[in-house]
């Protein structure tokens, strides 16, 4: 079994116990994380292959220790100019094993964006301002759209912020 998954930006092909280098994660050594951007499960020949990602699945990582990698030298010459310049530079990587693949029954680590901006604007009293101050820009133009005031795209904070005070 194996399955393709987008950890940090990047997609792996990954087995069980399985030992990746990916970008840096922010977590600790020894922590347990969960992956749930699968794009395709193979198992024992049956290929799930995700519209853009396999609903459910999962893949459950261990992170085992930070380091940096190998040291990439970049070189930079013009011929006949005189002109050379030389410099190093080293990945931050973190090393995880893969502890299992689930293919159903995994929980969303986090709900998508829109969702959580409409939660927000939907809890949003309409006079109270430091609930506003609290928001994004984003949030602030979605609680503006849903009550109908114009010219929200081009409005700063400060002024999406009186614009929803007064309306």
């Amino acid at each position: 079994m194996y399955a393709i998954v987008e950890m940090a930006g990047q997609q792996f092909k990954v087995a069980k116990d399985q030992k990746v280098f990916v970008h840096r994660l922010d977590a600790e050594e020894g922590a347990k994380l969960s992956f749930d951007r699968v794009l395709l499960i193979e198992d024992n020949g049956a290929v799930t292959i995700g519209a853009p990602v396999v609903e459910g699945a999962a893949v459950e990582v261990k992170v085992l220790q930070h380091l940096k990698g190998d040291k990439v030298i970049v070189f930079k010459k013009k011929r006949r100019k005189g002109y050379q310049k030389q410099n190093g530079h080293r990945q931050y990587l973190t090393e995880v094993s893969v502890e299992n693949i689930l293919a159903s029954g995994a929980k969303k680590s986090a709900a998508p964006k829109k969702e959580v901006a409409k939660a927000v604007a939907e809890k949003a009293p309409a006079a109270d301002t430091a609930s506003f101050d609290a928001m994004t820009v984003a949030e602030l133009r979605e609680v503006a759209k849903e009550k109908g005031i114009s010219g929200f795209s081009s409005m700063k904070k400060a002024e999406l912020i009186e614009a929803l005070t007064n309306a």
